[in-house]
């Protein structure tokens, strides 16, 4: 088929036209991106990068401090071995976990990270206490962010300039408890989000146990989460907390 010179050239146009979005201008297969149009889907990058910039420093706050919490954290909880009397030592260990509770319950600190540390160094002798101590602190995280007013969340991120996101919590806060759970569904395109809601109790679960999870906050910060959804009750979440973090104390326990 022939196409005659108008029509070609409006066609032209629209290729050109998508330089913007990352296509070539001037080449009607759209593969071959020219110079131009390299260099402004790069400055649409960088643009979005700087637009997002205290967003983006914020994060790297919380994790440089997560990491300097979880080291302070370590020392505590694992203290130097010497020769000490038994009134001492009973004092350091309800100290450490007393802040690892405390400390845990942070997001972006690796609390998980350090309780597991605890057990390769002291063995299951300390199972129970480092099982007790991080389901307390998910637990003080939870409560801690179902009391935070929704308003206080969209005023963070209004100031990290995250606009769409405070006035998606905003309009979250003001809607019927009934119609949360579409709202969010409706955030992932077809069915799937509404899987992920209805199995959210899972889905908790699993991404407590999954490595890495420091990059989404860690425990503290999942549970922090998970309390300002206000999609998770107390007893369903205490009880998905008892099951998800009992593995690894239990093998050392028992092993």
């Amino acid at each position: 088929m022939v196409l005659d010179v108008p029509t070609r050239d409006r066609l032209h146009r629209r290729i050109c036209v998508s330089v913007r979005d990352g296509f070539a201008c001037g080449h009607p297969s759209g593969y071959a991106v020219d110079g131009p149009g390299r260099q402004s889907v790069v400055r649409a990058v960088l643009k979005g990068f700087w637009a997002r910039r205290r967003a983006i420093a914020f994060y790297g706050l919380l994790l440089l401090g997560g990491w300097y919490l979880g080291d302070l954290l370590k020392d505590l909880t694992v203290p130097d071995m010497r020769p000490m009397n038994e009134p001492l030592i009973h004092r350091i260990v309800m100290t450490a976990f007393v802040a690892f509770i405390v400390l845990a319950a942070i997001p972006f600190v690796p609390g998980a990270e350090i309780g597991f540390a605890m057990l390769l160094l002291f063995g299951g002798q300390v199972a129970p206490l480092v099982y007790l101590g991080m389901v307390s602190a998910l637990v003080l995280s939870f409560a801690v962010a179902r009391l935070i007013p929704a308003t206080i969340l969209a005023g963070l991120l209004n100031w990290l300039r995250l606009t769409r996101a405070a006035d998606f919590v905003a309009e979250y806060d003001a809607a019927a408890p009934v119609d949360r759970m579409d709202a969010l569904s409706g955030i992932i395109p077809s069915n799937l989000g509404r899987r992920l809601i209805d199995n959210r109790h899972l889905l908790l679960a699993i991404a407590l146990n999954t490595p890495g999870n420091s990059l989404l906050g860690g425990g503290g910060g999942l549970a922090f989460i998970a309390g300002a959804s206000r999609l998770y009750s107390f007893w369903p979440f205490l009880a998905v907390v008892i099951c998800a973090v009992a593995p690894v104390p239990l093998f050392f326990y028992v092993a």
